[in-house]
């Protein structure tokens, strides 16, 4: 290996370990998560610093449109300096050559961060924390489903066909026999996991048909970001290579759960180390209840970020595994803020509302946002809930309108997350939400072309 590769973490070096690095993919997330960049001769990666992309990435819709968010010089796509991240290097193991991806972070001419940029809005929200003294440790879920491969957009989704030739059966949460049936694609999920150096803790089936779910270990939250980020494109690489696709839609199947990105929180004395969300005796602290009141009181607001598509509302159904309301509680997975069985050192609030549509930068960073909001407020969340939230009333937006709507009024999350990312982010969002209202769907043919 070339001497300059050697700044690389260890999973890279032991992939390249004997063999001639040819190119090396210089990517950025975009607001939707999609990676965009530059891919590279691994000669001339090694002789630049940086490189440049057009600040416009960040105010494309989700289908290719544009969001009017350029301010007040116009659309004159202004170039980014985009500067590597070294210790995000890792493995593209699918590729046909021997190939590195490395995450790079944007600056403006100034060299300032660029406020829209995702990975830039979640190091903002964490260095408020660390300004305060503290630490936030998250740790996410991945949700996702494997999916018979579809290139009509106009035909439904269905499930992939498993290894025993029959499509992939619903209602098989945590079956081991229901795993096997996906075991060529996890095995690759795994081999492109461990050449890329992350720790998977686990694999589970989850309740809809060819729905899996992946647990990572908690960590620091960009690192965590970071990951998801990757795994998205190397689970689609994956499912790629055994004729079906991965999707990360949040509600792709209509009579099957929703895919979440669950996400635990815990924060740390970033003196002590200690969790604050426990004292010395292992009892709950303020400031536990006041990051849960921090979700509740803020979430509404923050949830055109967790939830940020139209198809992103359907998973908020009664009884099929996803949140109605913003109710908290103790190891019960019908609220929207559980409060998982653990150790005192341990002791962490699981944020369930956003889906695995999410950018997973934004997402996180909005959660943590909120919580920051919570212990700098200091009030009591709401009593504890008992029984089934989803007896309860709905606290959420139940389009994206509304959660737009909500977002665009929040002005303290705005000065957490960034002003100029919430400018950019709503303009972008409503540009992409009207260009929905102006399609016309089957449902609206079926019922209403010869009834009204």
């Amino acid at each position: 290996m070339a001497d300059w590769t050697q700044k690389f973490p260890e999973a890279a070096r032991a992939y390249l370990e004997g063999r001639r690095l040819d190119e090396v993919e210089c990517i950025i997330s975009d607001l939707p998560g999609i990676a965009r960049g530059k891919a590279v001769p691994a000669s001339k990666f090694a002789k630049q610093k940086h490189f440049h992309l057009p600040d416009s990435i960040f105010f494309q819709t989700i289908t290719g449109d544009w969001g009017e968010a350029a301010g007040d010089d116009g659309f004159i796509e202004q170039d980014m300096i985009l500067k590597p991240d070294m210790d995000t290097a890792t493995a593209a193991p699918w590729t046909g050559d021997w190939t590195i991806q490395v995450i790079h972070d944007a600056y403006d001419g100034d060299g300032d961060p660029v406020g829209c940029s995702p990975r830039n809005v979640l190091k903002r929200v964490v260095a408020l924390y660390a300004e305060r003294g503290l630490t936030p440790v998250v740790a996410p879920e991945m949700e996702f489903y494997l999916v018979a491969r579809n290139i009509d957009p106009a035909k439904e989704i269905e499930p992939m066909i498993g290894r025993s030739g029959r499509p992939a059966a619903a209602r098989q949460a945590y079956s081991m026999t229901a795993v096997d049936e996906f075991g060529p694609v996890i095995d690759d999920i795994y081999d492109f996991a461990e050449a890329q150096g992350f720790e998977i803790d686990g694999i589970t089936q989850e309740g809809g048909a060819g729905q899996l779910e992946i647990n990572l270990n908690h960590g620091d939250p960009v690192m965590l970001a970071d990951e998801v980020f990757y795994f998205k494109r190397l689970i689609r690489e994956a499912a790629l290579r055994h004729d079906c696709f991965a999707t990360f839609m949040a509600k792709p199947i209509a009579d099957e759960p929703g895919s979440a990105m669950h996400i635990h929180h815990s924060v740390l004395d970033a003196k002590t180390g200690k969790n604050i969300f426990v004292d010395a005796k292992g009892k709950d602290t303020d400031a536990f209840y006041h990051f849960i009141a921090g979700l509740q009181n803020h979430m509404p607001a923050a949830t055109a970020v967790m939830a940020p598509y139209v198809n992103s509302y359907r998973r908020y159904v009664k009884d099929h595994a996803a949140p109605i309301n913003l109710e908290w509680a103790r190891d019960n997975r019908t609220t929207g803020i559980r409060i998982p069985i653990s150790s005192t050192a341990a002791r962490r609030v699981e944020n369930r509302l956003a889906g695995m549509d999410c950018n997973p930068y934004l997402a996180i960073a909005a959660s943590l946002a909120c919580g920051l909001l919570g212990l700098e407020d200091a009030v009591k969340p709401a009593d504890e809930f008992r029984g089934d939230a989803y007896e309860g009333e709905g606290d959420i937006p139940r389009v994206l309108g509304d959660a737009l709507d909500m977002f665009e009024e929040a002005t303290r999350l705005h000065e957490v997350l960034g002003p100029d990312f919430a400018r950019v982010y709503g303009i972008v969002k409503r540009a992409e939400y009207d260009e929905f209202l102006q399609v016309i769907s089957p449902w609206e043919r079926e019922h209403l072309l010869l009834n009204v």
